[in-house]
């Protein structure tokens, strides 16, 4: 029998998570199926409570999911617990488990060491809370700026960072927002996260596409080393992956895989 897993967000039509785990369930030899899954908020928590009676196995979560994630489940792992945010929910013997591998996931595509340096997440939804959990571990002094004061005030807080009045430069900037999701110029990035004049020596843009987003647009402008979405995508997906199935993930099979639909048009 032919079992599930799935990606909840709303909207959801745009990842490549499903042609990703599909291509590393072949490589693996395992009998999966990985489906988009479209959820309004205010059904989440009813379809998640179907989806194990359905045949699922798991599934990862993404915008706007990740904090409610946690909230539902009745088993968190720790980093989760400690991020205030999942993405990747396991069903077993009756128990909905929360995990997250964004953190992991994000300081495994940079690949540097960021003792000492200066970060700037922009965002507070549960990617941004992710980023900034995780380069605060690894030793970054970080900033944390939203559209909305409140909301970076309260992530701040939760995770003892900072909060910045406004974006400033950093050794690493993180577009943790949904910007470029959908489809935004570069100059129209600019404006909506304040760009102007901000500079930055790495970029981690979380927003991905078919073509260059347009937080990465403007990264590559600026001379700044890009790391794509879909490099941190790839990078969370093998562990969740392993979460899920207990499997060592085929990270170039997987790699492969993300990035192919750069050289196809939308299903």
């Amino acid at each position: 029998m032919t079992t599930l897993a799935g990606v909840l967000g709303f909207p959801v039509a745009h990842s490549r998570s499903p042609l990703m785990m599909t291509a590393a369930f072949a490589e693996l030899g395992l009998d999966w199926c990985y489906l988009k899954l479209p959820v309004p908020p205010e059904r989440f928590a009813e379809t998640v409570a179907a989806l194990p009676g359905s045949g699922y196995a798991g599934a990862n979560v993404t915008i706007p999911h990740k904090e409610a994630a946690l909230e539902l489940a009745g088993e968190r792992g720790e980093e989760a617990e400690a991020i205030g945010a999942a993405n990747t929910l396991s069903f077993r013997d009756g128990t909905v488990r929360a995990d997250n591998t964004d953190a992991a996931g994000l300081l495994d595509a940079v690949g540097t060491d960021l003792a000492g340096r200066s970060a700037l997440v922009l965002g507070a939804g549960g990617s941004a809370r992710a980023a900034a959990w995780a380069l605060r571990g690894a030793g970054a002094h970080v900033r944390v700026w939203n559209r909305s004061p409140e909301r970076a005030q309260r992530l701040a807080a939760a995770l003892e960072v900072e909060t910045a009045s406004r974006p400033a430069s950093a050794d690493i900037l993180v577009n943790a927002t949904s910007i470029g999701l959908l489809g935004e110029s570069e100059q129209e990035a600019v404006e909506a996260l304040s760009l102007e004049g901000v500079e930055a020596a790495t970029v981690v843009d979380l927003v991905y596409g078919h073509e260059a987003t347009a937080v990465s647009a403007w990264a590559v402008r600026r001379g700044a080393t890009l790391i794509p979405g879909i490099e941190v995508l790839v990078r969370q997906g093998a562990r969740s992956l392993q979460v899920l199935t207990g499997r060592e993930p085929p990270l170039e099979v997987m790699r492969e895989a993300g990035r192919s639909l750069n050289r196809a048009p939308t299903a």
